[in-house]
């Protein structure tokens, strides 16, 4: 155990939270700015089982922000490019691969097999339908956006009740707009994805407060955050 020994020391999380990593499984809902800290954290944190799911390939303008790519990985897909070096990564830790996406006739089979789902998507049409599946088959999920300086992270499926519909009314409107193309800074998605990754380790092993039915608003501009009820 002494890949994770330096987490096996904290109190909170010791040898029973790290068995309970191993034997985890959690679902990664794209695999860019957000995804690739959280895929890279989960694996190097322990989690047994994690999925990659995106259908995207790699493009030039995504090399600025999202670090588990490089220059020779352009116009491949993301989840092979994504695979190649979380393999590398870590042999311990199983990988699946959802090269289509994720869309309303495969998600029920995909989330069904997770404990946990990571949303590191750009669009809300994908986030109702991570919430309609979690909420039907009693996943929890973590929620996560950016954009320009801001971030925001919010779980839901716990105890709070809380949905995301109640953080986002307008489903019809909302599930119509693109996918974000907005302007943002490198760093951003890396804050924003590490908290989430925190959130499903926390979540995973039952440790701290997570953000249960809240969300966490943060500035890097300003540097000023803050928690909102939901």
């Amino acid at each position: 155990m002494e890949r994770y020994s330096r987490q096996i020391m904290l109190e909170d999380v010791g040898d029973e939270g790290q068995r309970r990593l191993s034997e985890s499984s959690v679902l990664i809902v794209g695999l860019g700015g957000l995804g690739a800290p959280v895929a890279s954290y989960l694996t190097g944190a322990g989690v047994g089982r994690i999925g990659l799911c995106d259908k995207d390939i790699v493009s030039l303008s995504n090399l600025q922000r999202q670090i588990l790519y490089t220059e020779a990985d352009l116009g491949q897909p993301k989840c092979e490019c994504a695979l190649r070096r979380l393999e590398a990564m870590s042999s311990q830790t199983a990988f699946d691969v959802h090269p289509d996406g994720l869309t309303a006739e495969n998600a029920a089979d995909i989330i069904s097999g997770y404990d946990l789902v990571v949303d590191c998507c750009d669009n809300f049409a994908t986030r109702y339908l991570i919430d309609d599946v979690c909420r039907e088959t009693g996943r929890h999920w973590i929620f996560g956006s950016i954009g320009e300086f801001n971030g925001y992270v919010a779980v839901f499926g716990g105890r709070s009740g809380a949905k995301f519909t109640d953080l986002f009314a307008d489903r019809e409107t909302l599930s119509a707009r693109p996918a974000a193309a907005a302007g943002v800074l490198g760093p951003v998605p890396g804050v924003v994805g590490a908290i989430e990754a925190s959130e499903a380790l926390k979540t995973i092993v039952g440790i701290g407060d997570t953000l249960d039915g809240r969300l966490f608003c943060i500035n890097l501009l300003t540097l000023e955050s803050n928690i909102i009820n939901i």
